[in-house]
């Protein structure tokens, strides 16, 4: 039985960036049925092959976050390697870059410069900042992305330190952000008859406008939010709440509906029944009071009985997971959200399905990230037509 159509078949991605924002909206890309041709620096490739967990040398993230791609090394540094670069792009589509604008300049690769000689080719810039300010060319990191756009304020206990978040989110978001950039690029593209594009998308911007009420409470009424923990009071009862037993559960009740069923639950119809209570302005004017009433509550029951409670109640309620949790869960199993890949490295690995799914199309993981240059004679050989004395003079330069 034949595979389903891809959406982006056809459509052929250079992905030149390195570590997370950049390389995931190719992996998005990917995932969707696009080729996926990952260049890295030879003899040290891509720092995100050793970032966080390894398991027999090889980095868990990095396997999960290179799925679907092609890998081959090329020095970018050199001509010959600017040459093969060229190269390849003009059988690509998209290229993704991620190094600084300085960086690139000096190997006469600036998104104005390859789009000249690539008109119709979509190129992706993700940098931390982002082009034409003053702070363009400096280095960037997720961490940076995190502070500067308002969430570590945010994030936080009452009176405590700004938070940072342990896992990728500034890049997360910057990548989901520019994959839909892309899309709409090659759309206009292939569409409306159009040239190519550059896209210039930084980590700060994309999670900044996640939090927008922050910037749009201080610029109209003066007022600049603060940390809270995991309360927001105008959606009370609202929090992480925890139970007899340690475990933890997370409510949200952000309709008056559904906070009136949550005081229903716990007890107090009479607060069911006050509209002081159960609407908005109330219930922000009312936080304190209403966050204990519930938390004293599920404080004296263990997790199962206060979940059964709860969703008994037609309330919005989920036990907090770790990962354990997350991948034992009934409903995600049933929509095979982690699959299990059998890796030649390292054997069954399950990893997050694409989290877009397509009835017609749907989006695929086919493999897990590749050893450094193992696609080069596939590359360089079949879809460029070099032949083997071409190669082996380029492996010898250093050039791949």
């Amino acid at each position: 039985m034949s595979e389903p159509p891809s959406a982006l078949r056809g459509i052929r991605v250079v992905d030149a960036a390195t570590l997370v924002a950049g390389p995931l909206a190719a992996t998005h890309l990917g995932e969707l049925g696009a080729e996926v041709v990952k260049v890295e620096q030879p003899g040290s490739g891509d720092p995100l092959r050793t970032w966080g967990d390894l398991k027999d040398g090889w980095g868990l993230v990095w396997k999960s976050v290179s799925r679907n791609k092609k890998c081959v090394t090329l020095n970018l540094r050199t001509p010959d390697g600017q040459d093969l670069l060229h190269q390849l792009l003009d059988h690509a589509d998209v290229l993704v870059l991620g190094s600084r604008p300085s960086a690139l300049d000096r190997w006469h690769l600036s998104p104005t410069d390859v789009l000249s000689r690539h008109p119709r080719l979509v190129i992706l810039h993700v940098t931390g900042y982002g082009a034409g300010g003053p702070h363009s060319d400096r280095p960037g990191y997720g961490t940076l992305a995190e502070a500067m756009s308002g969430f570590a304020h945010l994030v936080g206990e009452p009176g405590g330190p700004p938070s940072l978040p342990p896992f990728m989110l500034a890049d997360g978001v910057a990548a989901q952000t520019a994959t839909h950039a892309v899309l709409a690029a090659l759309y206009h593209r292939d569409v409306h008859g159009g040239a190519g594009q550059i896209v210039d998308v930084n980590l700060i911007e994309p999670l900044a406008r996640l939090i927008e009420s922050a910037t749009l409470s201080y610029d109209q009424l003066g007022i600049s939010p603060v940390r809270s923990g995991s309360r927001f009071d105008a959606s009370a009862p609202r929090n992480c709440y925890r139970c007899a037993d340690g475990g933890w559960l997370a409510l949200s009740s952000a309709s008056p509906r559904m906070a009136q069923r949550v005081f229903t639950v716990v007890g107090r119809a009479d607060l069911a029944a006050d509209p002081g209570y159960y609407e908005p302005a109330g219930r922000a004017a009312r936080g304190d009071e209403i966050d204990k009433v519930v938390a004293d509550w599920v404080a004296e029951r263990p997790l199962a009985e206060a979940l059964a409670a709860f969703e008994d109640g037609g309330c919005a309620v989920a036990r907090v997971y770790d990962a354990e949790a997350l991948l034992n869960d009934p409903h995600l199993t049933a929509r095979g959200t982690f699959p299990v890949i059998d890796d030649p490295d390292l054997g069954p690995v399950r990893v997050q399905a694409p989290a877009t799914r397509l009835s017609s199309t749907p989006a695929t993981v086919r493999g897990l990230g590749r050893a450094l240059g193992a696609d080069n004679d596939h590359v360089y050989g079949g879809l460029l037509g070099l032949d083997a004395t071409r190669l082996a003079a380029l492996r010898a330069a250093g050039t791949i």
